[in-house]
């Protein structure tokens, strides 16, 4: 089977990489069989680990156990998360980042006993839902979202995790990419709705980024974010204390302590 879909997918490639040889008006040099194989095996190898749970697998293996008054948290989530640099904005805090760009709460799901619950933290901040509006892996149904929070929050309270549910951000349309194609500013409401709903009926702690980043028109404010979708260093900025106040809720805490 393994050589089956290698060949169907040098198949594919390669007719490309021809039809790239016999179009006229094509200038790029067509692919070579040998790069053709190296896409393919890439492609296979991301197929065989959907979830990316190896992308954190090596640096799992090097983080201790908590010590006993610790206050461990998992920030949880796709590029938003993955791009945060977290010792940056928390200084000397035991914040751990795994994040990674593009996921779906489908992703997620997954692996949350390997990059979550095994490292035992009092809480994780969760950031998830814009990608599966975007249907990256799929398309998506909003019960079918909520359905995944819901999962994630119950594994989470099992291994009694503390859960704090971040809403979606806002997108905005002002640079060249219109993210709102992909990305419903009205179906963000309504999961963001579900979420605030959600954590007062099952006792989580919501974490209201997007009042804060949302503009008149209902936008993320252009100087929050370049792309229309990533925070920038003034996003990451209005985003850090919000973050570090849900933790406190989370914990009961009036200070978080300094890591000693």
């Amino acid at each position: 089977m393994k050589h089956y879909a290698q060949f169907l997918l040098i198949a594919l490639f390669t007719t490309t990489a021809l039809g790239q040889v016999a179009t006229p008006s094509t200038t790029s040099a067509p692919e070579t069989i040998e790069a053709v194989r190296q896409r393919a095996d890439q492609m296979q190898r991301r197929l065989q680990d959907w979830p990316q749970l190896g992308r954190y697998s090596e640096a799992n293996t090097q983080v201790p156990a908590p010590t006993k008054d610790e206050e461990r948290v998992v920030f949880f989530g796709d590029s938003i998360t993955d791009s945060w640099n977290l010792k940056e904005y928390f200084p000397e805090r035991p914040y751990i980042n795994r994040g990674i760009s593009g996921q779906t709460t489908h992703q997620m799901l997954i692996r949350m006993r390997a990059d979550v619950i095994g490292h035992a933290p009092r809480a994780m901040v969760i950031l998830a839902g814009t990608n599966d509006i975007a249907g990256n892996t799929g398309p998506m149904t909003l019960e079918m979202i909520q359905n995944n929070y819901t999962s994630i929050a119950e594994l989470a309270r099992l291994n009694g995790i503390r859960v704090i549910f971040a809403s979606i951000l806002p997108v905005h349309d002002y640079g060249k990419r219109k993210m709102s194609d992909r990305r419903s500013p009205e179906q963000i409401l309504k999961l963001n709705e579900w979420l605030k709903s959600y954590c007062k009926t099952n006792g989580h702690t919501y974490l209201d980024y997007f009042s804060r980043m949302v503009d008149e028109k209902g936008w993320l404010k252009a100087d929050l974010a370049n792309d229309g979708l990533h925070p920038n260093a003034d996003g990451y900025r209005i985003m850090a204390p919000l973050a570090e106040a849900a933790i406190r809720q989370a914990l009961g805490m009036k200070n978080i302590p300094r890591k000693k």
